[in-house]
C-alpha cells in the first residue's frame, strides 16, 4: 500500500507543477479565449453540478466502458485465434494491417450512415478504434509464448482449454494488457469525438456547445475534466494491471535484484 501511495505522490507531482505554471502563466490574461485558471476553477463546480453529472458525464463513462470491453473482448478472443494458427495469421495480416491504418474518426460518417446518430453509433466508434492495439498485440502476445512450453504441454495431452487458459494466456498477459492500456487513451479520445457528431448530450457534446455559445470558461472547465478523468481512468488501470500482473513483476523485480 504504501508503494502505491509513493507511486501517486510522484504521478501528481509534475501534473501539480503543470498547474501551478498555468495559474501563473495566466493570472493577469485579459483574452476572452484564454482566461486565468482561477477564473475556469472557479466555474469548474458549479458547470458540472448535479444536472451536468447525469446528463453528460455519466452517459459518456457508460459508452466509453460499453465500447472498450467490447473492443477488449472482441480483440483478446480474436486475437488468440489468429496468434495460435499460423495460416489463419498469414491469410488475415494484410487485411489487419490495411484496416488498423484506418483512422478511426475517419470513419465516422459512415458509421453514422449504417449506425444512425444514437448510442450505437457512438459505441461502434469507440469499439472500432480501441480493438486494433488490443488484437494485435494479443497476436503478438501468443506468438512470443514459448514453443518448447506448448510441445511439452501437448506431449502432456494437456486439453487445449486447460493449455489456454494455464499456459499460453498468462504468457501473453503482459502484451495483451500493453494492448488494453493502449486503447484506453484511444477510447477517451473517440468517446469526445463521437459525441460532436450529431449528439445531444456527452462530454464531447458540451465542449461543443459551450465553445458556441462563447461560454469559454465553461469550454476549458470541460477540457480540464477530461483530463482528470483521463488521469482517473488511468490510476485504475494500472491499480488492475499490478493485481492481475503480480507475478510478472515479481518476476521482472528477481531478475533485477539478482
Amino acid at each position: 500500500m504504501r508503494r502505491i501511495l509513493v507511486n501517486v505522490m510522484w504521478a501528481l507531482t509534475l501534473p501539480a507543477l503543470l498547474i501551478a505554471a498555468w495559474w501563473l502563466v495566466s493570472d493577469d490574461s485579459t483574452s476572452i479565449y484564454s482566461p486565468p485558471l482561477r477564473t475556469i476553477l472557479r466555474t469548474f463546480g458549479p458547470t458540472w453540478d448535479g444536472d451536468r453529472l447525469t446528463h453528460d458525464v455519466v452517459p459518456s463513462l457508460l459508452r466509453l466502458t460499453a465500447g472498450y470491453l467490447l473492443a477488449a473482448v472482441a480483440g483478446i478472443g480474436l486475437g488468440l485465434l489468429v496468434g495460435l494458427h499460423a495460416q489463419l495469421r498469414a491469410t488475415l495480416e494484410p487485411v489487419l494491417e490495411f484496416l488498423r491504418a484506418l483512422p478511426p474518426p475517419v470513419l465516422v460518417p459512415i458509421i453514422m450512415l449504417f449506425a444512425g446518430i444514437g448510442d450505437t453509433m457512438k459505441l461502434i466508434v469507440i469499439a472500432s478504434g480501441c480493438l486494433w492495439p488490443v488484437l494485435l498485440n494479443t497476436v503478438e502476445g501468443v506468438r512470443a509464448v514459448d514453443q518448447v512450453m506448448i510441445e511439452t504441454a501437448r506431449s502432456y495431452r494437456l486439453p487445449a482449454p486447460a493449455r489456454l487458459r494455464h499456459l499460453v494466456l498468462p504468457a501473453a498477459s503482459p502484451q495483451i494488457f500493453a494492448g488494453l492500456r493502449q486503447a484506453l487513451s484511444i477510447g477517451i479520445i473517440l468517446m469526445v469525438i463521437s459525441e460532436m457528431f450529431a449528439a445531444s448530450n456527452g462530454l464531447g457534446f458540451a465542449i461543443v456547445d459551450f465553445q458556441r455559445s462563447f461560454a469559454i470558461p465553461e469550454m476549458w472547465s470541460g477540457i480540464l475534466l477530461l483530463g482528470l478523468l483521463g488521469f482517473v481512468l488511468s490510476m485504475l488501470f494500472q491499480l488492475v494491471e499490478r493485481r492481475a500482473l503480480a507475478w510478472y513483476h515479481g518476476l521482472r523485480a528477481s531478475r533485477r535484484a539478482s
